[in-house]
């Protein structure tokens, strides 16, 4: 798909004379036409706007604000942009917006040139952008139409179910299915539907799901962003959370970019404190596992904020065994003294103690207190759970059970 887009790109760029570009209604760089210079990037006939688009793939709030104060969002047909050095716009543009049925999807933009291109061409121009807006139209209503079947993966049980829901998502996403894609889990998710997949670059499908067991803790439902109503109520009874999932493009296994940017995106529009991001897979097979992946990711991050706010399966460490644990259970009879609020800072300073291998100064260090208070400390530790801190199998029982309260 964004060959396709880059193609289109290339013809405006060719029929102008002139490099174009291509974003998004939410001024995310899509595509690049060539610049100057052999068709290497020449940021001397650029200004710092079109520079940082290029480089980081998207605008600034203020650039924004600044452009569709021109009428962009409402106009059908090329808008003339002035030069404006006090905000970074050092040369005039043309934008050329990319419309569908009468809803922005896009813009492209060009440098304004002396002379301009005539009406000609940019009427031609214009039936390029109505192309680029189709096909933009039917990327987010292919990532819609599959909010079933890939609610359907991630929720269907093992065995026929999940193999009946696996042949859907594969026809449902046709070609699509056999890229590479990493799930992104965000959560909590304060709305009852996903947002359209054309709101968020490189979204192949979306969908919210209730928090599993064991996670609801940890995905509390927050309210949205800007509404009210009854969950402002102090005597209504708190929702059920509820997690969103998307499923993401990327180009390499290694270029995680797409998933984070997308994880953030979500983040912002959500309120949500934190996201996970599964391994990244080729084809649909194993989606179901980067779901839990990316979930256990997410909750992680709300217990350990050092993991997030976006945190990956591959960095977890030991919250990938913890979190794979069925169900929570209550907590250990030699540990659960430890676990209530009046010993919350004898808790902390066990967790920091195990966390440095037991090594007393570095542990002072880290609480910033005397070695014999460390100490002092610690004998308590043992005489509230009974457990010997110079043993390791009772070192890892109180380890584990710190890490899981987290959860």
């Amino acid at each position: 798909m964004r060959s396709d887009y880059q193609d289109l790109v290339d013809e405006i760029s060719e029929l102008l004379g002139a490099p174009a570009t291509l974003e998004n209604r939410d001024f995310e760089l899509i595509a690049f036409g060539s610049h100057e210079g052999g068709g290497d990037l020449d940021t001397t006939a650029l200004d710092p706007v079109r520079t940082r688009s290029i480089l980081t793939r998207r605008s600034t709030a203020q650039v924004r604000a600044w452009f569709e104060a021109y009428g962009i969002a409402r106009a059908t047909g090329p808008v003339h942009i002035p030069a404006s050095p006090e905000a970074g716009v050092l040369r005039g543009r043309i934008c050329l917006p990319v419309r569908h049925r009468g809803i922005v999807r896009g813009y492209v933009w060009l440098l304004d040139t002396d002379p301009r291109p005539s009406s000609g061409q940019l009427d031609a121009a214009m039936a390029v952008t109505a192309r680029i807006g189709t096909l933009m139209a039917d990327e987010a209503s292919a990532g819609e139409d599959v909010t079933r079947e890939f609610r359907a993966v991630l929720t269907a049980a093992p065995g026929w179910q999940h193999d009946q829901a696996h042949a859907a998502l594969r026809a449902a996403l046709g070609s699509e299915a056999d890229r590479l894609h990493a799930v992104v889990c965000v959560g909590p998710w304060p709305f009852d539907e996903p947002p359209g997949v054309g709101r968020l670059p490189g979204a192949a499908a979306l969908c919210v799901l209730p928090a599993p067991p064991g996670s609801e803790a940890a995905f509390g439902a927050p309210a949205a962003p800007g509404a009210a109503g009854p969950r402002d109520e102090p005597d209504s009874p708190a929702p059920a959370p509820a997690v969103l999932a998307a499923l993401v493009r990327l180009r390499t296994p290694g270029a995680l970019g797409p998933a984070e940017t997308a994880a953030e995106r979500l983040r912002a529009l959500s309120g949500a404190a934190a996201a996970g991001v599964g391994t990244p897979r080729t084809g649909m097979a194993q989606t179901a596992r980067a779901w839990r992946e990316a979930l256990a990711a997410a909750r992680a991050a709300h217990a350990e904020p050092r993991l997030g706010p976006v945190a990956h399966w591959s960095a977890l460490g030991p919250y990938r065994l913890l979190t794979a644990l069925s169900a929570p259970t209550a907590a250990d009879p030699a540990t659960a003294p430890l676990l209530t609020g009046a010993h919350r800072e004898l808790a902390r300073t066990a967790e920091t103690y195990l966390d440095h291998a037991g090594q007393a100064g570095r542990t002072a260090a880290a609480l910033g207190v005397h070695r014999q208070t460390l100490y002092y400390r610690l004998s308590r530790v043992e005489q509230l759970t009974g457990l010997d801190l110079d043993d390791g199998e009772d070192r890892l029982l109180l380890h584990m059970a710190l890490k899981a309260a987290r959860l």
